[in-house]
Order: C-alpha cells, then sequence, then structure tokens
C-alpha cells in the first residue's frame, strides 16, 4: 500500500499491521474495515486481525510486524512524505522494540524522505525514543492522536518526545478540547469523522484549536468536515468539504532539508 487520499502526506507505509481499541478516537477506525477489505482479497499480512461484532468489524488485538515492508522505502527514489503505519500504531505494546529499532533504521537509511509517524501510545513512543534511540532525525515527524478532552494527557507525553517535528492530528474531532497547550507543537492537522456511523463536528471546536495555532505559532491543516458538513448534515464522502472560514487550510511545519539530499534528487 503506497498511494493515498491523504491530504496531508504522499504515501502510506506499513511495516506493522494490526491494532486494538484504546479509546473513542479508535470506535470507527477506517482501518478495521480496510483491513477486513484486504482479507478478503487474500492480503496475508491482513488475514486474522479484524472480527466481526453486530454490523461492525473490529481489531481483535492481533499485531503482525511485516519483515518484507521494510526494504519499501528504499526503492522509492524521489523524495516523498510517508505516513508511517496508516493500518496500525508502531508504538502498540505488542511491536517489539527491536522491530521499531529496525524501522528507525530505514528512516535513518532514506533521508530524502519525510516520515510522519502518528501514535495513541505516546508514552511508549517517548520512553523508546528517549531510552533506546540515539539520534533526531530530522526527516522523522512525531505525532498523536486527539479526539477530545479525555485525551489531552497524551500532549504532554508528546512534548517530551526528542523530535525535530512534533505534531497532533485532531482526527476525528468529536469533541471540545478548549484551552489545549500547543506550546512545543509545530503542526495540527483537525478534522471530522467519516463513515456510515460517523460522530459530528461542530465549527466551535476547530475554532478552539485554530485560535490556539496562532497564539502557539503552530501550522494549521483543516482535512474535511468528514460525514457531517458545516451545516450539521450528512453529507457524501466526496461533498464533505475541505473549506473552513471560507478557505482551504493545508499549511506544513517548518522543516530542516538536506541540501545534498535534496540535489541528489532533482
Amino acid at each position: 500500500m503506497a498511494e493515498t487520499e491523504i491530504e496531508w502526506t504522499d504515501s502510506t507505509w506499513n511495516p506493522v499491521a494490526g491494532c486494538s481499541i484504546i479509546s473513542e478516537g479508535c470506535k470507527n477506525c477506517y482501518a478495521m474495515e480496510m483491513s477486513k477489505r484486504l482479507e478478503s482479497m487474500r492480503v496475508e499480512k491482513y488475514i486474522g486481525l479484524t472480527r466481526q461484532t453486530g454490523k461492525r468489524v473490529v481489531w481483535n488485538g492481533v499485531v503482525r510486524e511485516d519483515e518484507k515492508s521494510l526494504t519499501t522505502p528504499y526503492s522509492w527514489k524521489k523524495p516523498r512524505k510517508i505516513f508511517v503505519n496508516s493500518m496500525s500504531d508502531l508504538f502498540h505494546d505488542d511491536v517489539s522494540d527491536e522491530f521499531i529499532l529496525r524501522v528507525w533504521n530505514v528512516m535513518r537509511e532514506t533521508p530524502r524522505h519525510s516520515y510522519q509517524i502518528l501514535t495513541k501510545r505516546p508514552g511508549r513512543m517517548r520512553d523508546i525514543i528517549s531510552t533506546k534511540i540515539n539520534d533526531i532525525l530530522p526527516n522523522v515527524w512525531l505525532g498523536t492522536s486527539v479526539e477530545n478532552a479525555d485525551v489531552l494527557h497524551r500532549i504532554d507525553s508528546l512534548r517530551e518526545v526528542p523530535a525535530a517535528i512534533r505534531f497532533i492530528s485532531f482526527e476525528p474531532l468529536i469533541g471540545s478540547v478548549a484551552g489545549v497547550d500547543l506550546g512545543g507543537i509545530d503542526w495540527a492537522i483537525v478534522g471530522g469523522e467519516s463513515g456510515r456511523a460517523a460522530r459530528p463536528i461542530k465549527e466551535c471546536w476547530i475554532d478552539e484549536i485554530y485560535e490556539q495555532c496562532l497564539i502557539s505559532e503552530t501550522a494549521f491543516f483543516f482535512k474535511q468536515w468528514g460525514a457531517w458538513g458545516k451545516d450539521n448534515k450528512k453529507r457524501s464522502k466526496k461533498d464533505n468539504g475541505r473549506e473552513y472560514r471560507g478557505r482551504t487550510w493545508d499549511e506544513m511545519p517548518i522543516t530542516i532539508v538536506d541540501p545534498s539530499q535534496q540535489a541528489s534528487f532533482r
């Protein structure tokens, strides 16, 4: 899986498959349905990762490390932004420390790419990077997901992670995060939930984040309204809209580019 429709990245890379639900933001995770679909297509690493509960497909807790995928970024010759583990969480408890270090080494050896790692487990990310990884890679962006005020503590853990770029994905935004502290955060992505069971987003919740981005000089990226439009009516995927305050917002964090790598891949 490489090409993607995710607006804030170029490609996805999934050295890990499978996950488990740990908070409300996981409830309608698109990756669960996608994993089931890939299983039906007999894609080996996605077989046996989900179970059916009523009309829903959910993770069953099986997590699989995919050794073969570790070579993939080497084959991408032109620089690209790569979302790491769109179908899992690199810092899930069942991913071994050794495998995480091997993923880190791939990123170290391919500095032409920018890697975006998003986790709901920033405490483990902090612990591993602080104690077992000896360098901060300028091409690795580290982030956490925050869906409502119940998990704001994840931001505190993220701030403690040694990183060149720190970011937060407020998606799906299903509740207010009023007064969120974005100090030390370089980038904020905001988006509503998609899918048939999607929960609505409120414009005032987006306003709270946008205003804090201005205060903290944090880049602001508005991804989508989701299944519920700005007018609080159910929308189709192609009509859910990306405009907020009369425009689209595609701000990105300021990154440090290695001139030698830039020259090599023009």
